[in-house]
């Protein structure tokens, strides 16, 4: 149950002492909160979080269950955008993320959807930058220094390997993995293993795959649709035809066939 707090005169041995707590925050009442930490006006807080010490959580902040925030995160601050004139635009994060030290996590803007918004188990670690209207799906690995600029999607199962700089607009699709120091200015299709400055295809997430535990039939499918778009010289279109057409006999390439249609924006990398 929400209760609401009030700055440092919320009895409770879960919140240190020197925790300053807007007012008008809306807090679980089993919230740990640590030893510096400033939660701001305008912020809901759901339950089993645990924060550590000097987080700074500025709203308007919704953050949902069972979420672990490490030391010295800067959550819900306003967006790094010459745009933005103080509107109240949001961040909204799931349940059981676990976000770890130095990360910034900016809300959006109202020229965009006016909302940043993160799923659920996620591991975003250290020095990770979201920026300003990013979307983000469910059980995402961000490595440590990943750069998110404003408008990115992040679909569902993606791994970014750390120091990937990702630009504006692109889209991420599932289970894809950028390798280390990856430069992505274009959409990157599901499944789809890149690399490079600038990056480009290197094959499929092959190990990803595995681990999800899609059977040799599926991966064989993957493996021809991949070689439609990135290994036959086929247009764009005739590409996405072929896709589409091995998507009769496995189901699992209807994301793949769904981001092609409705989710390219900056073209894909090819």
């Amino acid at each position: 149950m929400m209760s609401e707090a009030s700055s440092n005169s919320k009895s409770s041995p879960l919140i240190h002492p020197t925790a300053i707590i807007d007012p008008s925050a809306e807090l679980s009442d089993d919230i740990e909160i640590g030893a510096y930490s400033v939660i701001g006006a305008k912020v809901k807080i759901d339950t089993g979080n645990k924060i550590a010490s000097h987080v700074v959580i500025n709203g308007p902040t919704t953050i949902g269950k069972e979420n672990t925030f490490y030391q010295f995160g800067s959550i819900g601050e306003a967006p790094q955008d010459k745009k933005y004139q103080g509107e109240d635009t949001t961040l909204a994060i799931g349940d059981r993320n676990v976000i770890r030290e130095f990360t910034t996590l900016n809300r959006g803007t109202a020229q965009d959807r006016g909302a940043t918004t993160i799923g659920d188990d996620n591991l975003i670690m250290a020095y990770v930058h979201i920026a300003h209207d990013c979307l983000l799906g469910n059980d995402i690995i961000l490595a440590n220094n990943v750069a998110l600029a404003g408008h990115v999607n992040i679909h569902s199962h993606a791994i970014l390997g750390g120091y990937s700089l990702i630009h504006q607009f692109c889209t991420i699709g599932s289970y894809c993995f950028t390798a280390m120091n990856s430069v992505i200015s274009k959409d990157v299709p599901p499944y789809v293993m890149v690399s490079g400055h600038m990056a480009k295809p290197h094959g499929l997430n092959l190990e990803g795959l595995k681990r999800q535990g899609h059977s040799a039939d599926v991966i064989k499918s993957i493996k021809l649709a991949y070689k439609a778009l990135y290994r036959s010289n086929l247009t764009f279109d005739d590409a996405l035809t072929e896709v589409s057409e091995l998507e009769t006999n496995c189901k699992e390439l209807s994301i793949m066939v769904d981001f092609l249609h409705n989710h390219v924006n900056r073209g894909i990398i090819r």
